[in-house]
C-alpha cells in the first residue's frame, strides 16, 4: 500500500483502496469531504479542501495502479448544489444551481463533457448547466455497471461517451 495523507478524505480513500485490495465484492465506496458550504471565507477554505482532495485522489490512484486495479475503478463527484458565480459581502459564495463533476480513472477518457457555462448569460446571477446530472447518472449506470438504459424522472438523459474499453 502507498502512504495515504492523514486528512479525512485521505483516510476514507485509504479504506476504499484497502476494501478494493481485499476484494471485497461492493459495487460502489462512498467517501465524503463535506465542508464546501462556503457563505464566507471561501478563498483558503477552498484552496485547503482541494489541496486535500488532490492529495488524497493522487495517493489512491498510485494505491489503485500498484494493485493493479486502476482501470477497474470509476472515481466520481458529486454535490448536492452549485455556488454562485458573484462573491458576497462575506467574501464567499452562496448556494447555486450548477457544479463540476470528475470522473477519474484508468478507463475515462480526459476532457470535458457539455458546453463551458457562460459567465455573461446567468439566470438570476446562476450559472446555467449545460449536462444534467442525471446524464453523468446515466453514464455510470450504462457505461460503467453495462446496465440497461432507463427513464429518470421526466425523461431519459442520455449517456456521455467518456469511457474507452
Amino acid at each position: 500500500m502507498v502512504d495515504f495523507p492523514t486528512n479525512r478524505i485521505g483516510k476514507q480513500l485509504e479504506v476504499a483502496a484497502r476494501l478494493i485490495a481485499a476484494q471485497v465484492p461492493v459495487a460502489v465506496i462512498k467517501v465524503t469531504q463535506g465542508s464546501f458550504d462556503t457563505h464566507a471565507g471561501q478563498w483558503a477554505t477552498h484552496h485547503r479542501l482541494l489541496e486535500e482532495l488532490a492529495q488524497g485522489l493522487t495517493a489512491f490512484r498510485a494505491a489503485m495502479e500498484k494493485l493493479g486495479a486502476w482501470k477497474d475503478v470509476l472515481v466520481m463527484t458529486y454535490s448536492e448544489f452549485g455556488r454562485r458565480v458573484g462573491e458576497n459581502a462575506s467574501h464567499g459564495t452562496d448556494h447555486g444551481t450548477a457544479a463540476p463533476h470528475f470522473f477519474i480513472g484508468g478507463r475515462v477518457k480526459g476532457g470535458f463533457y457539455g458546453a463551458p457555462p457562460s459567465l455573461r448569460d446567468l439566470q438570476a446571477g446562476d450559472l446555467k448547466h449545460t449536462l444534467d446530472y442525471r446524464a453523468v447518472y446515466a453514464t455510470v449506470i450504462e457505461k460503467w455497471w453495462g446496465l440497461p438504459a432507463m427513464s429518470y424522472g421526466t425523461g431519459r438523459y442520455p449517456a456521455i461517451d467518456c469511457f474507452t474499453r
